[in-house]
């Protein structure tokens, strides 16, 4: 694309050294390291970096253009514009040619429950002979047999989201189920995105670092429901606090659908009840009764199934078929993953308040009258340090004994960060061991289970590395688990 059609594309301040406004312009980069010849180098200005400071290593690597939100003593091209953390997704969406605009889009947010969600709704296409792509935490995948294609972050940076669902268009697969951060909303990542839908799980706390207030929080979220236009269709969970908000936020023009336990709702589940092999309970829509049996367990997946049933319903799909395939589905990686038996060792992302709770609640159904419930934890580093003891405070109530180690301590020191885990620990008669090292406190763990015993490793999931400082290393909790045994 030539420089001179990006430009009359876009909203610009100031432009800056254009003699030559031919130049062919070949893709696009923010990160300097990465810049190819060609590229437009955009500016960006986040929390600790500043892309203007990397203009010349950009320039270096072949960068011919930039956008940028003051002047650079450069002699190449530059675009000045307001903010380029906005307009880094409007020029992302023109350079790929509005790729979402030819794609069913179908967003999913909330604290937690998103990965799930997203692959239960990626089989029920499945299910329907549509192809569905899918775009979240885990990575990418162009289908559900496919491997998953590593991801920075839950919702890619816009240049990476243009470009593939650009790549998904060209494979001829029109549909998209992709996981919608709050950081992402809040950064403009998919802004100029076209959804066609938005489903929401549910709201609790989680990334005040970042947010600071749950208000905040919930405004991030929102955007996604308020850019929906007549034609498109929203799913909200009925039974989250936020609720309300979240429906006064779609336009009347768009279809709106609910699902809930507690409260009345357009898809109900009524009658739950777990056992070791998963979940059934009554399913209500539109006056129908069915049984579902799940192969998953806990409430909070009784949820994330009622989620996606009634994305199936917004989509026209046959509900009883849904059922049925959402009844054959294991879960997902990380998610409540039973991964050794007597004890009973589960592998679970739960790295927030609410998700902690839930996780707990869910292994206590399934541990044995003598069993006791083994909570092994910690928190990340660098990150939203008030849900800390509100963790510890969970943990100590819910189970009947915790191990409280590192999660990915990052630049923080980790026994700081357990210290403030303490203190909500303190509040309760739970019973509790520090143990710094995650490697030593997972062996400490099996060492000292009973047969009987559920032991919940919280908030790793299906990640295979362990950050410390700024380096990650190699961790994947289910090799270490395994090897631990087999001594």
């Amino acid at each position: 694309m030539r420089l001179r059609t990006l430009i009359d594309n876009i909203n610009y301040v100031e432009l800056v050294n254009m003699d030559n406004m031919s130049d062919e312009i070949m893709g696009i980069s923010y990160n300097s390291k990465k810049t190819a010849p060609n590229d437009l180098f955009i500016c960006l200005t986040g929390e600790h970096v500043d892309g203007h400071e990397y203009a010349e290593e950009a320039f270096d690597n072949g960068a011919i253009a930039f956008v940028v939100e003051r002047r650079l003593n450069l002699d190449a091209p530059q675009i000045v514009v307001e903010n380029t953390s906005e307009i880094i997704a409007q020029i992302s969406d023109f350079f790929f040619g509005s790729p979402s605009q030819k794609l069913n889009v179908i967003g999913v947010t909330g604290t937690n429950g998103k990965t799930t969600v997203t692959h239960l709704i990626q089989k029920l296409y499945e299910a329907n002979g549509q192809q569905c792509a899918l775009i979240g935490t885990l990575g990418h995948k162009f289908f559900s047999g496919d491997t998953y294609h590593d991801a920075k972050h839950t919702t890619p940076q816009a240049p990476e989201l243009q470009r593939l669902l650009e790549d998904i268009n060209e494979k001829c697969i029109k549909n998209v189920v992709m996981e919608v951060s709050s950081h992402a909303l809040a950064q403009h990542r998919v802004d100029f995105c076209d959804f066609n839908g938005a489903v929401f799980t549910n709201l609790t706390q989680d990334h005040l670092d970042f947010h600071i207030t749950m208000n905040n929080y919930f405004k991030a979220k929102a955007i996604l429901f308020e850019n929906l236009v007549a034609g498109d269709f929203a799913v909200i969970n009925k039974d989250d606090e936020y609720s309300e908000r979240f429906i006064n936020a779609v336009s009347p023009t768009v279809s709106l659908y609910t699902y809930g336990i507690k409260n009345d709702a357009d898809i109900k589940a009524k009658d739950v009840v777990f056992n070791h092999s998963g979940a059934s309970f009554t399913c209500i829509v539109k006056d129908r009764e069915y049984k579902v049996n799940l192969k998953m367990n806990g409430m909070f997946s009784v949820y994330n199934v009622l989620a996606a049933l009634t994305t199936a319903l917004a989509l026209g799909m046959d509900i009883e078929k849904s059922i049925k395939t959402l009844e054959e589905i294991g879960g997902v990686a990380g998610r409540f993953e039973v991964i050794v038996n007597k004890p009973t060792v589960i592998v679970d992302y739960a790295h927030t308040p609410d998700g902690l709770e839930n996780v707990l609640k869910a292994a206590r159904d399934i541990t044995p009258s003598d069993g006791r419930l083994i909570c092994l934890f910690g928190c990340g580093g660098d990150r939203d340090n008030t849900k800390r003891p509100i963790m510890g405070e969970i943990a100590g109530k819910l189970s009947d004994y915790s191990i409280i180690t590192s999660d990915n301590p990052r630049t923080e020191d980790p026994v700081s960060i357990i210290e403030q885990i303490e203190v909500g620990m303190k509040r309760t008669d739970g019973k509790y061991k520090v143990i710094v090292d995650r490697r030593e406190a997972i062996a400490y763990a099996l060492d000292h289970a009973k047969k009987d015993d559920v032991i919940i490793l919280a908030g790793k999931g299906q990640e295979t590395y362990q950050i410390i400082g700024k380096e990650k290393h190699d961790f994947d909790e289910r090799v270490v688990v395994y090897k631990h045994l087999n001594k």
